[in-house]
Order: C-alpha cells, then sequence, then structure tokens
C-alpha cells in the first residue's frame, strides 16, 4: 500500500483544507461544499497521472495534433453522504468515469462504541478497472475497508485508489494491517496525529457530513 500526502510540498490546496478546518467558515455550508469539491478536483489532478497513456492523433481545423490520451476505464466511487460533494470534484475532471456509491453509517451500541454498517451499494462492474473510492474524512478507516470489501462483490479491480481530505495515522495503519499486499494508494490532502474518544479525527474538522448538508436526527 502506498500513502501519497498531497500537503508536502506546499500548494493551494493548503488553503482549502484551511477553509475546511475553520470554524469562522464553515457556517457557510455552501463554500464548505465548495472547497470538498475544489479538493477533489486536485485528487482527480494528481491521480490521473498514474495512469497509462496512449499516443493518439487529434484532427484539428488546421491539422493533426499527436496528444497522450488515457487508456484507464475509471469507477468513480463515493460513501455517502459526506462523500457526495468531494465525489464531484473527482467527476468535474475525470467526467468520462463510471460511478458507484455505497452507504455507510456508525451504530452506536453505546455513547463512545460502534461498528459500521453497509445498507446500499450501486456499481457498475469493476473486474480490471480502475477503482476510485472517495471518502472526505478517514477516521478510522472501517468504512473505507467495509466500502472496498462491498465493491469487490462485483469484481476485481486492475488497481484502487482511496482518497481522503483529512486522514488519520490510525486509519493509515488500520488499513495498512487490513488490506495487505493490494495495489492500493492512498491519497491525502492532510494527515492528523490523533483520534479523540469518539473515533473523530483531531484537530480535524468535524462531522463532514453536518457540515456540506445539516445536522442529522
Amino acid at each position: 500500500m502506498k500513502i501519497i500526502n498531497l500537503n508536502a510540498p506546499n500548494s493551494i490546496l493548503n488553503r482549502f483544507v484551511a477553509e475546511l478546518r475553520d470554524t469562522s467558515i464553515q457556517g457557510d455550508s455552501m463554500r464548505f461544499r465548495r472547497n470538498l469539491e475544489r479538493i477533489g478536483e486536485i485528487m482527480a489532478y494528481e491521480i490521473s497521472k498514474t495512469f497509462s497513456y496512449t499516443l493518439r492523433n487529434v484532427q484539428t481545423p488546421l491539422g493533426t495534433a499527436p496528444t497522450f490520451l488515457p487508456d484507464n476505464h475509471t469507477v468513480l466511487a463515493t460513501i455517502l453522504r459526506a462523500g457526495i460533494p468531494f465525489h464531484q470534484g473527482f467527476l468535474n475532471y475525470m467526467d468520462n468515469a463510471e460511478n458507484a456509491f455505497v452507504s455507510a453509517y456508525r451504530k452506536y451500541k453505546d455513547r463512545l462504541n460502534f461498528d459500521i454498517h453497509i445498507e446500499y451499494i450501486a456499481t457498475p462492474p469493476l473486474t480490471g478497472k480502475t477503482l476510485v473510492i472517495t471518502d472526505p474524512m478517514l477516521a478510522t478507516g472501517s468504512s473505507m475497508e467495509l466500502a472496498y470489501e462491498a465493491l469487490r462483490t462485483k469484481g476485481e479491480p486492475a488497481e484502487i485508489h482511496f482518497a481522503s481530505a483529512i486522514a488519520s495515522r490510525q486509519a493509515i495503519n488500520y488499513l495498512q494491517e487490513k488490506l495487505p499486499n493490494l495495489p492500493i494508494t492512498v491519497w491525502v490532502a492532510a494527515l492528523d496525529d490523533e483520534l479523540n474518544e469518539h473515533a473523530y479525527i483531531v484537530p480535524g474538522l468535524g462531522d463532514a457530513g453536518d457540515l456540506a448538508y445539516g445536522e442529522k436526527m
């Protein structure tokens, strides 16, 4: 498993992550969603550098332009609901990709303990394709692992990318332990050191779904 932290070297990405975290800006849900979208666009661009390319000729009004174009058959998957604006950022750049959706939620056994449950999956066949799973917050790693296991029942991808705006080191360690020896690259825009007792990333940003779409019951 390969881990790529786009926070280094510094870039405009830092500003978008900072605004996601900033409590003085978080009250603007439209801006929160847009910043997730912009981070998705940047990640899509970076991930595209790993694709395979073939030289093709493109006809212009004045001649022929040789151009290297990607060969990958890509499926963009996201974990509902916080993943929707993040997913849209990827789709803005990888607009010819297929799409998949997974619902995952925390089912609490008590105030501090929970299990992750998957209730819904919609995906095209995945065999031989490039699978990109997006989830803004990679806290424990359990949701990403279970989403991947649910998706792979529809075929074995040729390569896999996990993409998150903010991840915890615990989640990275968990995924490396649970999914060893797989062709997975994990992309993050920021890597935080801690989880609190509720398994939220610290300093993190709070609940991405609530900030994007309003509090849930």
